[in-house]
């Protein structure tokens, strides 16, 4: 089965020289990898070209979450589509082998969509560290619909940092949302398992990946989380959000404690506030100013 490897990027020349050749190096190589890049003001899209990977690029004004990358998933001819972000670098070389495993392993058809773990880099502050360990534990599963009355929200979670997913049911049910601010990959996810469909997170399928952002950043970044789901009503039909929270700041707590990151305490009570503030006011996008949306967003480009 043919693989096909996406990566939309910005300024990628830090990244893309380190990313491609780890791609290549894989036991399950992929056999086409497509970058779109926005207008890069560096060298990246002359690298990956040299690397002999497809390059298109795109206005920086024109990049969308989910457009851009339903652009690469068109340009594609591989049977299974590898969505990754320009600054996640695989662990080993068995990355794309064990990321696709559930896609053609005829165990189960109906998982149609799989995503990795992301491990914190080795400069990630303890916040950032526990967050990934939070999000992307050490054991997989398999989520559907069925699992909607236990987990809510997190039956949706879902993360184009690495995924991939069978080309076949991504067109099925109309690629990513477009116009859309974030959470693309979320909605994708919902979509597949409302559907009927499954998805796997795969442990194994492991890439350094991880933010250092400030209170700041995160308060935007949250204010962005929070506009998607009121542009989305329908996901929070199905599933809460916020219980979830609770539990993340309970067990964030206690990991800090546990290993004597007492210093970072009051940093990640403020990270928290910023996370709940900021997406309590995405929620309500609809009530504010344009002005306002463009001083919260991480993505002011959206909202011209």
């Amino acid at each position: 089965m043919r693989v096909s490897v996406v990566i939309p990027t910005l300024n990628a020349e830090k990244f893309i020289g380190q990313l491609v050749p780890m791609l290549k190096r894989q036991t399950l190589p992929p056999s086409e990898i497509i970058v779109v890049d926005s207008s890069s003001g560096d060298r990246t899209v002359e690298i990956a070209a040299e690397m002999g990977c497809k390059t298109v690029v795109i206005e920086r004004e024109a990049f969308d979450h989910g457009a851009t990358r339903n652009l690469g998933a068109k340009l594609s001819a591989g049977e299974v589509i590898v969505f990754m972000t320009q600054d996640a670098l695989p662990v080993d070389d068995r990355f794309l082998e064990n990321l696709v495993r559930p896609l053609t392993d005829s165990s189960d058809p109906l998982i149609a969509a799989s995503f990795g773990r992301q491990s914190a880099r080795n400069d990630a502050v303890p916040p950032e560290k526990f967050a990934r360990l939070f999000n992307y534990p050490d054991t997989g599963m398999v989520k559907s619909r069925e699992n909607l009355p236990r987990l809510g929200i997190k039956a949706f979670f879902f993360s184009n940092v690495c995924s991939a997913v069978r080309k076949w049911e991504f067109e099925a049910v109309g690629g990513f949302p477009e116009k859309i601010i974030m959470n693309e990959d979320m909605l994708l996810a919902a979509k597949l398992i409302l559907r009927g469909y499954k998805v796997a997170y795969v442990p194994d399928a492991a890439v350094r990946h991880s933010h250092n952002y400030s209170i700041a950043q995160q308060f935007r970044r949250y204010f962005d989380i929070g506009a998607s789901f009121s542009m989305n009503r329908w996901l929070l039909e199905h599933a809460r959000a916020e219980g979830e929270g609770f539990r993340f700041v309970k067990e964030q707590l206690a990991w800090l404690l546990r290993h004597r990151h007492y210093r970072w305490i009051p940093h990640a009570l403020a990270l928290t506030l910023a996370k709940y503030a900021g997406y309590k006011l995405g929620l309500m996008e609809k009530r504010l100013p344009v002005s306002l949306k463009k001083r919260f967003s991480m993505h002011r480009l959206f909202w011209s």
